[in-house]
């Protein structure tokens, strides 16, 4: 049953990152994207790495929110519904793309694996933190909750009035 999920998950974050290329606005790209890093991050909660298939889960939302908010602020397509393009040189796009990929599947086929030495961790998600941050794990975590709380008080104090406006009537 987990493989079965494994590869739907797998075809369906690839169809996702396909679509992103092929819909004809940017609204349906970046729901295309989400969709993609979605079942990602899935795929991460299936082979048991729940702190990682969280952390890529809830970024790529909060990530989708954001571009969205710049797309309706900045393009001149606030929905971002109209036809457009993602590729600007189809057949060049193409051509690097089957270059990279051939290239690509070919050291993965030519390279021998290497052999496995230890035991798995018991704790996957806990040993590649430790592996990517070492001993500055709280430290991150720490400056994580301080750029939330930065974030929330930047939006906070750009409301017209600043942070004593919510309690205000805005019809003067």
């Amino acid at each position: 049953m987990a493989g079965i999920a494994f590869w739907a998950l797998a075809a369906l974050a690839v169809a996702g990152g396909v679509a992103v290329f092929v819909v004809d606005s940017m609204a349906r790209a970046t729901f295309a994207l989400l969709v993609s890093f979605l079942a990602v991050g899935l795929t991460f909660l299936l082979i048991d790495l729940q702190y990682l298939g969280v952390l890529v889960i809830l970024m790529m939302i909060m990530e989708m929110c954001v571009m969205a908010v710049f797309m309706i602020m900045f393009m001149m397509n606030p929905g971002g519904l109209m036809p457009m393009t993602m590729v600007h040189n189809p057949r060049g796009a193409a051509l690097i793309a089957a270059v990279v990929f051939v290239s690509l599947a070919a050291g993965a086929l030519a390279v021998p694996p290497p052999p496995r030495r230890g035991a798995p961790p018991a704790d996957p998600a806990r040993a590649l933190g430790l592996s990517i941050m070492g001993d500055k794990m709280l430290v991150m975590m720490i400056i994580g909750v301080a750029i939330l709380a930065t974030m929330i008080a930047s939006v906070v104090l750009a409301v017209h009035g600043g942070r004593y406006a919510a309690g205000r009537s805005r019809s003067r």
